[in-house]
């Protein structure tokens, strides 16, 4: 199994019909499918670059990712990016984003959906 949330976060909102996603996490994950790397045209999610959401008991979320490469140009902002978009989250106190590098970003990581979207099927 993947250490990416894609087997354990449940339905997103649209898939269960529901008008907006129940819990903090879902929320979370909502939130980080509006957040894409500039060089590829898929979302952080959906890439497999979030390993981790870990929500609080008072509203704090815990972020663990990663991101395609060390050297990746967006290295810097993207984490920035992820705790801005995190934090506009309505219920959310504070966003801890963890940038770490193992394990190694893979494209075994990305979802289906996301090789889909670019051709790798």
């Amino acid at each position: 199994m993947s250490d990416t949330l894609e087997s354990t976060a449940g339905p997103d909102a649209s898939e269960s019909g529901n008008a907006e996603p129940a819990t903090l996490e879902e929320k979370a994950i909502a939130a980080l499918k509006t957040v894409f790397d500039p060089e590829i045209p898929v979302n952080i999610y959906e890439l497999g670059l979030i390993y981790d959401i870990v929500p609080g008991p008072d509203g704090d979320l815990s972020v663990r990712m990663t991101l395609t490469s060390p050297m990746c140009p967006v290295a810097e902002s993207l984490p920035i990016d992820v705790q801005k978009k995190l934090s506009a989250i309505e219920g959310v106190t504070s966003v801890d984003v963890d940038l770490v590098w193992d394990p190694v970003w893979s494209p075994d990581m990305m979802t289906e959906a996301a090789k889909l979207q670019l051709g790798m099927f």
